[in-house]
């Protein structure tokens, strides 16, 4: 498994250095700021629809900067280094990092972006201030009116519908698009499913297993979270091969990625699995032992996991190109352990 979870950074830097030489570039990549690979042939001028609205990029954007906690992966993955990203400030690493970011950016010798807080909105003079030519905000929570001050610093690619549901491969293309490289972005693409299947492959138990993805808490054991399918971690998870169940299509409203059921209907939220986080080792038997929770089927059957490492949860909660590998070493083997009651 560890050389499955390698594979994609190690092609990653091929297809970097391949693309570079082989995309018909209109420059090289040694010219573009922060860039280890070369922008494709009639790229430029593009224009990408979002949910504001549409931007036109004219040309090859030289200083990128991304919102939300996914577009660095996929600049990145594309072989552009961001000039600035957002600080991961749950489940980061001491730098607002992620040990997947940092690997791969070792491995195309790039700078570290500046990282900004968005914990009380987004940061717009910090952004501002590192005089981006475009900014990605894919699979963000940016408002319109966040959209619009931004507007004025740069071109923004905002998602494509709803704040923080845009699948990873939606952002891996709409990146690819905005960076001037979508045939890197479909052979990242494809590398990485190959990544999943081959995932599939070594736990092909899991096929077909239905699982609930849930926000429980040991400080108020009232309520059931549920994530939707619409969610990034779900639907990373049924490209592994399992499947979400009725409860988690009527407890989520459409457009939305979380709902909530209540402690008193707790044996409804019913599926083959559990899945959660937690805050310390004793939190999944807490919520065994409650007169409530404890009705979950698959918690009272010993079929949950609850993820105690917050970088680990940081990489299933967004899935990217280069977070894909690190799930299947260190979040996969965990959901298989529990689908068999081990």
């Amino acid at each position: 498994m560890r050389r499955t979870a390698t594979t994609l950074v190690t092609a990653l830097a091929g297809l970097s250095l391949l693309t570079a030489c082989s995309t018909g570039s209109t420059e090289t990549a040694e010219e573009s700021s922060g860039s280890t690979t070369s922008v494709e042939e009639g790229a430029f001028p593009v224009t990408i629809e979002h949910a504001f609205g549409e931007t036109t990029i004219e040309s090859e954007p030289k200083r990128v900067a991304t919102l939300g906690w996914t577009d660095q992966d996929n600049a990145l993955a594309l072989g552009v280094v961001p000039v600035g990203a957002t600080k991961l400030t749950w489940g980061g690493n001491e730098e607002g990092s992620s040990d997947w970011f940092d690997a791969e950016l070792a491995e195309v010798g790039g700078e570290a972006p500046e990282r900004y807080d968005d914990s009380d909105g987004i940061p717009v003079q910090e952004v501002a201030e590192l005089a981006p030519d475009l900014i990605l905000a894919t699979n963000s929570g940016i408002t319109e009116a966040e959209y619009k001050k931004l507007s004025k610093i740069a071109p923004v690619v905002a998602y494509p519908d709803a704040p923080w549901v845009t699948p990873w491969e939606t952002s891996l293309e709409t990146a690819g698009k905005a960076l001037g490289r979508s045939e890197l972005a479909a052979e990242v693409l494809e590398e990485t499913e190959g990544v999943i299947e081959d995932a599939k492959e070594e736990y092909s138990d899991l096929e077909g297993t239905s699982f609930v993805f849930a926000y429980l808490s040991a400080t108020d054991l009232s309520t059931v979270g549920v994530y939707g399918r619409q969610d990034p971690r779900v639907a990373v998870l049924e490209d592994f091969g399992l499947v979400s169940p009725e409860i988690t299509e009527t407890a989520v409203k459409d457009g939305q990625f979380y709902g909530t059921v209540s402690a008193e209907r707790a044996e409804t939220v019913d599926s083959d699995l559990l899945l959660t986080y937690v805050e310390s080792e004793d939190d999944l038997e807490t919520f065994r032992k409650d007169k409530l929770l404890g009705q979950i089927p698959a918690l009272a059957s010993g079929h949950a996991y609850g993820e105690l490492d917050k970088h680990v949860g940081l990489s299933i909660t967004n899935p990217t190109p280069i977070s894909i590998p690190f799930i299947v070493e260190n979040f996969l083997p965990k959901v298989a352990e529990a689908a068999d009651g081990s």
